[in-house]
């Protein structure tokens, strides 16, 4: 009987080793959850932050003349380059002078025999004076002896006042800048033939620029002296701010557009004459939330960003439907959808969905 019971204690004891040799030790752990898809976060900060209309402006000054010849003519000498500095009286351009001073010279030898003239008849008319006085002859004598003189004497008068006009329009052959600055563009050469209304160059005395901007109508009521304005570069980074000082009374008809003039500051000549660059009228500044553009997507025309939530093995990313405003460099103004203090997740935003875990860092 004894036997017997020691045989079944065996049996058993060997069954449970096995058993426990067979059974997995992992079986007794807690179940592992999916791990977390590694991002990175910013804390949203809020930004001072423009509400503004982009405009293209062009740049005028107001130190800037246009030279033009005030004869006609040929170029027979160019003196300076284009981008020289010139000081006030240099002469620019030299045109063919030749004609007008023989037109000179011809009237300065009429003018030679006029006096001459006058001179003969000066003497005839003293001569006149002295015979009338002893009788010899009669007043009718001596008043044409008078009036020869008077008509020889207004010839001469107005043969000067003509040499007088005339070399001062031999001076306008010689073309001299009026005032020091630098000189621009010289379109013409010797030979070309010259008017009045050819454009030789241009004479900038540098200094401050104006910018000039159209606003269309819907928005002049909007517009207010002192208003800031930007003027940006081509990645819409600003350059400089200036204010509007000039506001035109009236729409143009043709454009429907109105003229607003903002002062350009211009030291280190950053700016040039008749630049066309990108301006921002900014109508308010408020604080609103900026993100970086690599932390938004875009689905069916919408906008989305995501947030995470959550610390450590706990975070989970939130897909939020947001609304932005102008981009700021590379920063999106966000009107709704997330607050300032959040966690936006600015990596893989392509391969997140909403409620994925994540593992943030910053």
């Amino acid at each position: 009987m004894l036997k017997k019971a020691l045989m079944l204690f065996a049996l058993a004891a060997a069954s449970w080793m096995a058993a426990s040799c067979g059974k997995d030790p992992s079986a007794n752990a807690a179940p592992a959850g999916p791990r977390g898809f590694p991002v990175k976060t910013i804390s949203v900060e809020a930004r001072l932050v423009p509400l503004s209309t982009d405009y293209l402006a062009t740049l005028r000054s107001r130190n800037s003349s246009v030279l033009q010849p005030q004869v006609e003519g040929e170029v027979i000498k160019v003196f300076v380059r284009s981008g020289q500095h010139v000081e006030a009286g240099t002469p620019i351009l030299q045109i063919d002078s030749s004609k007008q001073e023989a037109t000179v010279h011809n009237q300065e030898a009429a003018h030679k025999s006029k006096q001459a003239t006058m001179e003969q008849n000066r003497i005839d008319l003293e001569r006149k004076k002295k015979l009338f006085s002893a009788g010899v002859i009669s007043k009718s004598e001596l008043d044409t002896a008078q009036s020869a003189f008077d008509v020889s004497k207004a010839d001469v008068d107005a043969l000067e006042a003509s040499i007088r006009e005339q070399s001062v329009q031999l001076r306008y052959y010689t073309v001299r800048a009026l005032a020091a600055g630098t000189v621009g563009d010289v379109p013409v050469r010797v030979g070309d033939r010259v008017t009045t209304q050819t454009v030789l160059t241009t004479l900038d005395r540098g200094a401050e620029l104006e910018a000039y901007i159209y606003v269309p109508s819907e928005k002049s009521s909007q517009v207010r002296l002192g208003m800031p304005v930007d003027l940006l570069d081509d990645s819409g980074k600003p350059l400089a701010r200036t204010k509007i000082f000039f506001i035109s009374p009236r729409v143009d008809t043709d454009s429907q557009t109105l003229l607003v003039k903002a002062q350009v500051p211009n030291q280190g000549h950053m700016f040039r004459n008749e630049q066309q660059v990108h301006s921002r009228v900014v109508w308010s500044e408020q604080k609103r939330p900026v993100i970086p553009l690599t932390a938004v997507s875009r689905l069916s025309g919408k906008m989305f960003a995501f947030v995470a939530e959550g610390q450590g093995q706990q975070a989970v990313a939130r897909q939020r439907l947001i609304q932005t405003g102008d981009m700021i460099g590379n920063d999106y103004v966000v009107l709704e959808g997330i607050q300032p203090g959040e966690k936006v997740i600015v990596t893989g935003v392509q391969m997140l969905a909403d409620g994925m875990p994540v593992i943030a860092s910053n």
